[in-house]
This record gives C-alpha cells, structure tokens and sequence, in this order.
C-alpha cells in the first residue's frame, strides 16, 4: 500500500547534466539583464540572435560531424568562399543563387568526407589541408578584397534582411527552421540514429548492417552544405563576399557545439544543446562589448574555461561508465 503513495525521486544532478548549456545560458543572461539593462530589450535580443545566426548554422554541422566521432576545420573557409560565390551571381534568379552556392558546399564537403573515409586520412588532418587550401583560393581569386555584390535580386537582399514574419529577420526564421529539421533528423530518423551509432562505436555499427562509409560521408556533406548556407546568408546582409569571412569560426562552431553538451569523442549530443552554446558565446561577446573598458582577450579566456570545464565533465563522466 506504501508504494502506491511513493514518489519518484527527482535527480536534479542527472537533469543539470543533461542541460548544463542551458543552466549555464540561464545564469548569464540573468547577470547581464541585471547589469545592463538594453539587454531585455527586445531589439536587443534580435540583434543577439540575428549577430549568431551564420556561427549557428557552423555549429549545426558541426554538431552533426562530432556527434559522428569527426571533426571538420574548414567550414570557415566553406563559408567564406560560398559568399563570395553568392555576391558574383547575386544578380541571377534567386533559385538559381541558392543552388549553385549550396552546391559549393556541398562539393567541398563530399570532398572532405572522401579524403576521411576513402582515403583514411584523419579528419583533423583532411579538413585542415581543406581549410588551407580553401582560403589560398580565396585570396588568389578574390585579389584578398572584398567581393561586391552587383545588382542584386530584391529577393536575394531579402534572404537576411526580409521579414516574412513581422519583426523577425529571415536569416533568424531560416535559422530556427534548419535547427527544427536538424533536431527531427538527428532525433526520429534512422539516418540520425546511424550517426550516433557511429560515433559510439564504428566497428558495432558496421556489425549492425550501418552503410558507414555512406553514412559518414554524408555527415560532412550536410556540413559543407550549412557552411554554404551561411555564406549565402551574410552576403546578403552585408551586400558583399567578405574574403576574411570566417576566420576562427570553426573554433567558435566546435566550442557551441561541445559546451552544448555534445561528446568531444562522439556518439552523444543534441542540438538543442548546440543551440544555447552559440547563444553563451553570443552572450560574453555582448557582455565583453558593453563593458568597454574591458581587453576583449578576457572573452577568449572565460570561453576556453566553460570549454575546459565542460569537457572535464564529460572526460569524468565517461571514466564513471567505464
């Protein structure tokens, strides 16, 4: 009779683990609303959102690849070149535009996935050789200026700066739709459910009938494909293809994954988690940008500490289940 009136016992550790990002997003926005208050303003809050949207759909990919157990250096340089792309045939139809942008990507990124599968070269390596290569290419081609877009579509200016919902940028609304169909597909498909079991184990995988080759290859595909997207998203918000356009953002895309929770070593993370990884890192760059008087290097130091912190939990909690 006892038993029927027991409860179940909460595990707030288990759930604090679990959304570590999320608490840790919860506690900074708190400290900079009751120090600054432009912070709870709703303009301010787009801009938070609109600044983070292309490191977004970086860490979206990102997030993809090392959950697979890889990692992929070059899609700033993906991202960098697909704008510069996007700013030469921005006059075109915007169909048009989006395909052969995409398509950049998408090459480079089956690329990087054949260099790492085909041909067994470690990732790190492979995309570092592509991240290279890529922005030489970009210097040469683009005589290390930026690339104007010249007569551009109203519909390809539209693509960042339209509001097809009334006080939300489309680059903000594109964002959140390919964070929605992210989750599902790393959720409720069995093309996600390989991903995890890859990066989990690759030899169980391949036990299991998993197309591993196939399925890995894919991975970074998908993320050469996002890498694209951004490109083609910040051209058309800042009316040019930047050839400096995403140094050091495969950094910020690797940390927003890994404090949103996702497994260094693969096989374990969301993108939900992701997502309030770039908003953190959004965050200290406005916290950091308000104080003024404060070196901007401090940013780079509390990032790499919530980093470090966050993978000694994860390298603790994996010793625990071994």
């Amino acid at each position: 009779m006892e038993s029927l009136f027991k409860t179940k016992r909460i595990d707030y550790k288990s759930i604090i683990k679990e959304n570590n990002a999320l608490f840790i997003f919860v506690l900074l926005f708190v400290f900079a609303a009751i120090k600054y208050d432009v912070f709870l303003t709703t303009n301010f809050v787009t801009n938070l959102f609109l600044q983070n949207t292309m490191v977004g759909f970086l860490a979206i990919g990102m997030t993809f690849v090392i959950i697979s157990g890889g990692i992929d250096l070059s899609v700033g340089s993906m991202l960098a070149i697909s704008g510069i792309v996007a700013a030469r045939i921005s006059s075109y139809n915007i169909v048009f535009v989006f395909v052969v942008t995409l398509l950049v990507g998408l090459i480079v990124g089956l690329i990087n996935g054949l260099l790492i599968v085909k041909l067994k070269i470690v990732p790190f390596i492979a995309t570092l050789a592509t991240m290279i290569g890529l922005r030489g290419y970009i210097h040469l081609t683009s005589g290390s200026k930026s690339v104007p877009t010249v007569n551009p579509t109203d519909a390809f200016m539209q693509i960042a700066k339209g509001k097809l919902i009334p006080g939300i940028p489309n680059a903000i609304l594109l964002f959140v739709i390919v964070l929605i169909v992210g989750i599902v597909v790393l959720k409720y498909t069995r093309f996600g459910r390989h991903v995890y079991a890859i990066g989990g184990n690759i030899e169980a995988a391949r036990m299991m009938g998993i197309k591993v080759v196939r399925e890995s290859i894919l991975v970074y595909v998908i993320n050469g494909g996002l890498a694209a997207l951004a490109g083609l998203v910040m051209t058309s918000r800042l009316g040019s293809g930047q050839y400096t356009a995403g140094i050091g953002w495969e950094l910020d895309a690797i940390a927003a994954t890994v404090i949103g929770g996702t497994l260094i070593t693969g096989g374990k993370g969301k993108l939900s988690g992701t997502f309030f990884g770039v908003l953190i890192l959004g965050i200290l760059k406005q916290i950091f940008n308000l104080q003024g008087n404060l070196n901007t290097w401090w940013q780079n130091i509390v990032t790499g500490a919530i980093l470090l912190a966050v993978v000694i939990i994860q390298s603790r909690a994996q010793a625990k289940k071994a």
